[in-house]
């Protein structure tokens, strides 16, 4: 298995040459443009992260304004009621919690007690604390969103129900030095050829390590979409 996840890996760094480099985003910044990100796409969520940096001066400022200008900011990102409300209560108990919204000490912890500090805030997931983790700390990694978790479930490397399940088995697996290069690719990847409905086998690179029933149905497309490999949390 390690062999054939070595292979997979090599193959996706060639097609996206994604590096392995944290992001330039804080630890708040990069949380917030992940909530933001849920159950959307990350353009929508880009432009509802930079509404809200051109609003306000700092996070600070959003904890004094209301919901609804708050929602009106990120209307364009979908879930506005939930994300906004979620948002401005995490960042006033975040306030009232440590007494400042500068999330740095957090650095000093280990990567559990982050994934304990974090989790108890409402709207924040196993998934965006990875993020958190993986993008802004550079810790070793792997979040796991829907794509990769239909990617590596295709491709036999795990065999799991659920992200959240699909992480934990994955955790292991993915060598740290490319947990991150490898979680930009296989979204891309997902994206673009190993779609949910109808991927385009046709131009698979995996296409002979992958395990998925299916494959040989949709082994005569001919087009993919190249437009959808912008990642949110590289541009903030």
């Amino acid at each position: 298995m390690q062999d054939k996840i070595l292979k997979i890996v090599s193959e996706l760094e060639k097609k996206y040459k994604s590096n392995n480099k944290p992001s330039k985003g804080g630890i708040l910044d990069t949380l917030i443009a992940t909530k933001l990100s849920q159950n959307t796409t990350d353009k929508t969520s880009y432009i509802a992260y930079k509404n809200l940096k051109k609003k306000y001066k700092n996070w600070g400022a959003l904890t004094n304004a209301s919901l609804r200008e708050i929602k009106e900011q990120i209307k364009v990102c979908g879930m506005a009621d939930t994300k906004s409300k979620d948002i401005k209560n995490m960042l006033n108990n975040m306030k009232k919690n440590y007494g400042t919204l500068n999330l740095d000490f957090l650095k000093k912890y280990k990567t559990e007690k982050i994934y304990d500090e974090l989790l108890q805030y409402k709207g924040i997931g196993v998934k965006t604390v990875s993020c958190v983790l993986a993008f802004s700390m550079g810790r070793k990694v792997f979040p796991v969103d829907t794509h990769i978790h239909r990617v590596l479930n295709r491709l036999g490397i795990v065999k799991t129900k659920s992200p959240e399940d699909t992480f934990e088995k994955s955790e292991a697996l993915i060598p740290g030095r490319k947990k991150i290069s490898f979680h930009r690719n296989l979204i891309k990847f997902g994206r673009e050829i190993c779609k949910a409905v109808r991927p385009l086998c046709g131009l698979c690179v995996l296409y002979d390590y992958c395990e998925f029933i299916d494959k040989e149905d949709f082994y005569n497309s001919k087009a993919a979409n190249k437009e959808n490999n912008f990642l949110i949390l590289d541009n903030i």
